[in-house]
């Protein structure tokens, strides 16, 4: 039987098929799911992300990364404060733009920036930009990330948001191999209430969550 890997509850149905793979929600959190079985080995996983090219001279990125810094900016107050960037990828450039607003920042990547010392602090902010939906045990990885935020810290997060059946059958979000977890509005609102969390959406995929015990 299926459990959901964020919750653990079994209350999963099927949700959507393509060519590719199965995909499974679960009625408790919300969370939509790829089938455990098509999810890529390591290695393979790996080999897509050594394509991707980002880097912090390009300007495009910076500005598509800046729609969280901004508004995660407002809500911190000044620096120096300490913060983590999580999956930061091959060309670190979230941390490298809040270390020229005078954050100290440390980064943590599977792959790229494999040093698990400072998944054993705490910071009072941790940002995970367009990393959440690679997470193959998300339970896992939701716990570091918010087991790494002080009292009244910020987990600031960017992730496409599931809306619902029909538009997932067309969304072109799913069809990358190394996404496998696809969150909601629902989901967010599920696991704040649980975490004792305040979540607040800004625009389409940015999601700040302010960590209140």
């Amino acid at each position: 039987m299926l459990t959901c890997p964020l919750c653990s509850s079994q209350s999963v149905g099927a949700f959507h098929q393509d060519k590719r793979r199965a995909y499974f929600r679960c009625l408790d959190c919300a969370l939509i799911f790829a089938d455990p079985e098509a999810l890529l080995p390591p290695d393979d996983e790996k080999a897509v992300y050594d394509q991707h090219e980002n880097n912090p001279e390009d300007q495009g990125y910076r500005r598509f990364l800046n729609r969280l810094a901004a508004p995660l900016i407002e809500r911190l107050g000044p620096a120096p404060l300490s913060g983590l960037d999580f999956g930061c990828g091959p060309g670190p450039t979230l941390s490298v733009m809040l270390e020229e607003m005078g954050y100290n920042m440390a980064i943590y990547d599977l792959y790229f920036a494999n040093e698990p010392a400072v998944l054993e602090q705490q910071y009072d902010f941790v940002t995970c930009t367009e990393a959440i939906e690679h997470f193959y045990t998300p339970a896992k990885e939701w716990g570091q990330l918010t087991g790494m935020v002080k009292p009244g810290g910020w987990l600031g997060l960017m992730t496409k948001l599931a809306i619902d059946a029909d538009a997932f059958a067309q969304w072109h979000y799913k069809n990358d191999p190394t996404h496998v977890s696809f969150f909601s509005r629902e989901t967010f609102r599920y696991l704040a209430k649980r975490d004792g969390l305040e979540v607040e959406f800004v625009g389409n995929d940015v999601i700040l969550l302010r960590k209140t015990q």
